[in-house]
């Protein structure tokens, strides 16, 4: 009767209500099973942990392995973000090192090319869980998308001589790098149980995320965890500087743990162990506090990344990198015409005159052309000189992209003559545009699909071609061509070649001894 009593009661959660047969069956990971739910015809998983929570002891340490646990996981929602001034969707945590999978794979057995997504925000925000990243779409195209967190602000990349000297390698600083590459070596060692296969993965990102891929491409700590890395408005090839400037970010580690001292002096207490002791929410944090950054520290980042392209001493993999024609719009150039002129020779020094002629203002206004010197500074020199550079070092193919879809505003407006800001192709390369929206048109719905499949291609092939898509060419320099994302997406010679060389001038001349003892 009890046996009679049981199949009965199993029979009917099978057959009605969110039932258990329409749940996935659990997946074995290192750590233990973790129960998924079906969402879009996809397998998802939120909330993985990758890495031990960076508490206590653990703040301002190199990522643990994760606990191992009992029973079923339940990864149903995404974790908190990493601490941050921001207010995340999912909230945020100190608690924060978790990752995020959408497979389209039936079974273990696929071994579908595998799609890594690394937010951006200024290395001092950042979630998995904003709406935009949302990698359904992406993932029905037939690739395993993963999106993974890490530390960021000061809780992520404070360098001090405390945090050094505990160190076996050293050194302190890039917690928040070697956040992804231990999210990076989990995925090796499991994403096979989902589908994915560990020898055919891409990473990409975006802004701060870019230039992480930028850095991960360099670093000898992620050699072979990936075949291929694509970067949007990223890169990270200038040169270490004490005063940082968008594209002048890094630091060495010596500059970055004076920095470390000047900020424990200012968060009241007197120690790294006295500020281990404060909880998360009351440690300060923030642009201009010094500790929020990567630095080139000799072993995550073992130099300046120019110098490690030049001599062939990097990760070579294919990649597809590029950036938006009007950053600019973000990383403000100077309100008038003489806060542009003082913010350009304060910056460039004796460059100042060449690159004002290179990148003119006007009389009354700061147009595009002047804008322009901000956007090549912080992300089109640092993309066009990894393009050249791999190019000529590497074996692997580059494909490089400049995305310029805007509309065509007329002259009364306050818009006119913008073009696309930083961060708007990340709504495109999701696919995540609102077709409802009645300012969303045509062209963007086709841009979208393009970068998609473009990005999936990629992830697939190794190569954005294929599918019927345009033939986007890889780039050399005795074949300098880009894929515009313009209307439709079509090919083009590189933007604002001419001022860009002038750029270069300055960034060889900043390498020089006296370029050098100059940004001191």
């Amino acid at each position: 009767m009890k046996k009679m009593a049981f199949l009965i009661t199993l029979s009917f959660l099978f057959s009605c209500g969110p039932s258990f047969a329409q749940q996935p069956s659990p997946i074995k990971v290192n750590e233990g099973l973790i129960q998924g739910v079906y969402e879009d015809g996809l397998t998802v998983y939120k909330g993985i942990p990758f890495a031990a929570p960076p508490v206590g002891q653990l703040r301002w340490r190199v990522p643990q392995p994760p606990e191992k646990w009992r029973g079923v996981k339940a990864a149903v929602k995404f974790a908190p973000a990493p601490m941050q001034a921001g207010n995340p969707p999912s909230g945020k945590s100190e608690d924060c090192l978790y990752l995020n999978i959408w497979s389209p794979a039936k079974s273990a057995n696929e071994k579908l090319p595998v799609l890594v997504w690394i937010y951006g925000g200024g290395f001092s925000f950042g979630s998995t869980s904003e709406s935009v990243y949302n990698a359904a779409k992406l993932a029905q195209k037939g690739v395993v998308l993963v999106s993974i967190a890490y530390r960021v602000g000061q809780l992520g990349f404070l360098a001090h001589p405390e945090l050094s000297a505990e160190s076996p390698n050293h050194v302190s600083g890039n917690y928040g790098i070697l956040d992804q590459i231990a999210g990076l070596k989990w995925i090796q060692e499991n994403i096979a149980a989902f589908g994915g296969d560990p020898d055919k993965v891409t990473i990409f990102g975006e802004s701060a995320g870019g230039i992480s891929v930028s850095m991960l491409c360099a670093s000898p700590l992620a050699k072979g965890l990936f075949r291929g890395a694509v970067s949007q408005s990223g890169g990270s090839f200038g040169p270490t500087r004490l005063s940082s400037y968008p594209g002048e970010n890094m630091k060495t580690l010596k500059q970055a743990e004076a920095d470390g001292i000047a900020y424990v002096q200012r968060s009241g207490t007197t120690s790294i162990a006295a500020l281990r002791k404060l909880p998360a929410d009351k440690i300060p944090s923030g642009f201009g506090m010094g500790g929020s950054w990567p630095i080139t520290d000799g072993y995550v980042i073992p130099g300046d990344q120019y110098k490690l392209y030049e001599a062939g001493k990097y990760n070579d993999v294919a990649v597809l990198i590029g950036y938006n024609s009007d950053e600019g719009l973000s990383f403000s150039p100077g309100k008038t015409p003489g806060e542009y002129v003082e913010g350009v020779k304060k910056r460039y020094g004796k460059f100042a005159d060449d690159l004002i002629k290179a990148y003119p203002v006007g009389e009354s206004s700061v147009p595009r052309t002047a804008r322009d010197l901000a956007r090549d500074g912080a992300f089109g020199w640092h993309t066009w000189s990894w393009a050249m550079l791999q190019s000529k070092t590497g074996k692997s193919k580059v494909y490089f992209y400049y995305f310029d879809q805007h509309p065509d505003y007329p002259q009364d407006s306050p818009q006119y003559g913008h073009g696309s800001p930083h961060g708007q192709e990340v709504a495109y390369v999701f696919n995540n545009l609102d077709a409802s929206n009645p300012h969303t048109t045509k062209s963007d719905l086709v841009i979208s699909e393009a970068m998609a499949t473009y990005w999936t291609n990629f992830t697939k092939y190794g190569t954005p071609n294929g599918n019927g898509m345009p033939e986007w060419p890889a780039f050399n320099e005795k074949n300098p061509v880009l894929m515009y994302f313009n209307q439709t997406p079509h090919t083009g010679p590189v933007p604002s070649v001419e001022s860009l060389k002038v750029l270069d001038g300055y960034f060889k001349w900043r390498r020089s001894p006296e370029g050098q003892a100059w940004a001191k």
